[in-house]
């Protein structure tokens, strides 16, 4: 008999769980048709924006569709770019709905992988702006806050920031600063960074300028997957590939606007083929996630036929793709690389390339690898070694493999 009263119970709870799920699932999809409705009144923003410092609010709005036991914010902020001046950047703010401990919470601020260049591609405009916060529910369950930056140029209006490790960088850190001025939820100076992809490039950055660029900051390691850390090795590996080609048409024209001051737009675009120079822009203003066909449909056909030469040898796309990769400075703060060895995007020997620059300069390195892994699940496999590497950070006794 008790059996079959426990029996019961356990069904009865089973039963009530999953009948949340669903309400919290038809809560949440209510939720975020009307936050939809007002996101083009948020984003829009007036053409005389006064100037603001780094991380101030310019706006934010409360995101009712946020899972349940937490509390999210749509935030616009101020940045600054890679020439110092200042833009607006958008992001998210998201915490445990739970009170803060007396010294705040510690932040996790995530650099997120490749969605696009074009604004229309921005992650906090999708309609879950969360799915692409790999690790959020294990961070949050953690305790941490959790800040994530689009990237000048999405979701707002803004010129491209693709691959720009130094604005990707200061984007990151503003987006801590951000969370900081939302009021009522106690962040705290201590941050820890984690991105992927692109993101690994951004949050490398981010690690390597933070002394300098946002001192009050504590920042205590950085966590990256598969990161885009090479760029000269990252293209001329995949370009002879659709893959490459989209990287590449994302790239070069957000770097030929950033470097017009520099460099001429005829030596810039010399890069490029005929066909590849009337493909970049088009493919440019596509989203990764949304657009996929399109873009295959435009970049297949230029495998073989869209660069004129290597870039990571021709001048000046070997200047420019070296000062935007990791390493130009110190990092100073432990650092985990996850890699999976199946990735045929960010091919698994240049990541252990740059971690033996990492360790033969005397950095601190947690080193990875994991067998049967491609470059999609490379972040989410890395999460639980990821908590437990912040954890560890927190209290100073960080892993290392470095040989």
């Amino acid at each position: 008999m008790r059996r079959g009263l426990a029996a019961v119970a356990a069904a009865l709870t089973i039963a009530v769980g999953l009948s949340a799920c669903v309400l919290d699932a038809e809560r949440r999809e209510g939720d975020e048709l009307v936050d939809e409705m007002t996101d083009a009144e948020f984003y829009t923003l007036p053409d005389d924006l006064p100037a603001g410092s780094p991380g101030e609010l310019i706006r934010s709005k409360t995101i009712d569709s946020a899972p349940a036991g937490t509390r999210a914010w749509r935030v616009i902020y101020h940045s600054t770019d890679m020439a110092g001046a200042d833009i607006p950047v958008a992001g998210l703010v998201i915490v445990p709905d739970l009170p803060a401990a007396k010294e705040g919470r510690t932040v996790v601020s995530w650099a997120h992988p490749t969605t696009g260049s074009a604004q229309k591609c921005g992650p906090s405009l999708a309609m879950d702006p969360f799915e692409l916060i790999e690790g959020m529910a294990n961070l949050l369950a953690a305790g941490y806050a959790v800040v994530a930056t689009d990237y000048q140029g999405m979701s707002i209006a803004g010129s491209s920031s693709y691959l720009l490790g130094v604005t990707e960088g200061n984007n990151v850190l503003d987006a801590v600063r951000a969370g900081q001025n939302v009021k009522g939820i106690h962040l705290s100076d201590t941050v820890l960074l984690w991105g992927h992809s692109q993101g690994g490039q951004a949050a490398l950055f981010a690690a390597q300028q933070a002394k300098a660029y946002a001192p009050e900051l504590s920042v205590k390691a950085v966590a990256v997957a598969a990161p885009a850390a090479t760029l000269t090795a990252l293209l001329s590996d995949d370009i002879v590939d659709i893959s490459g080609v989209t990287i590449a048409s994302y790239a070069i024209p957000a770097m030929m606007a950033a470097y017009a001051d520099t460099y001429t737009q005829e030596e810039m675009g010399a890069i490029l083929t005929p066909a590849g120079l009337a493909a970049a822009p088009k493919i440019a203003e596509m989203c990764l996630l949304t657009q996929n066909k399109e873009i295959h449909e435009i970049s297949g056909p230029l495998v073989g036929g869209y660069i004129t030469s290597d870039p990571a040898t021709t001048e000046p796309w070997a200047t420019m793709l070296t000062e935007n990769s990791a390493g130009g400075s110190p990092l100073g703060i432990p650092v985990l690389v996850a890699q999976g060895l199946d990735d045929t995007l960010v091919i698994p020997t240049a990541t252990a390339d740059y971690v033996k620059r990492l360790c033969d300069s005397g950095e601190k390195v947690q080193f990875n690898e994991y067998e049967g892994i491609t470059h999609a699940l490379v972040a989410l496999t890395a999460v639980p070694s990821v908590l437990s590497f912040f954890a560890a950070a927190e209290k100073g006794t960080a892993p290392s493999n470095c040989v």
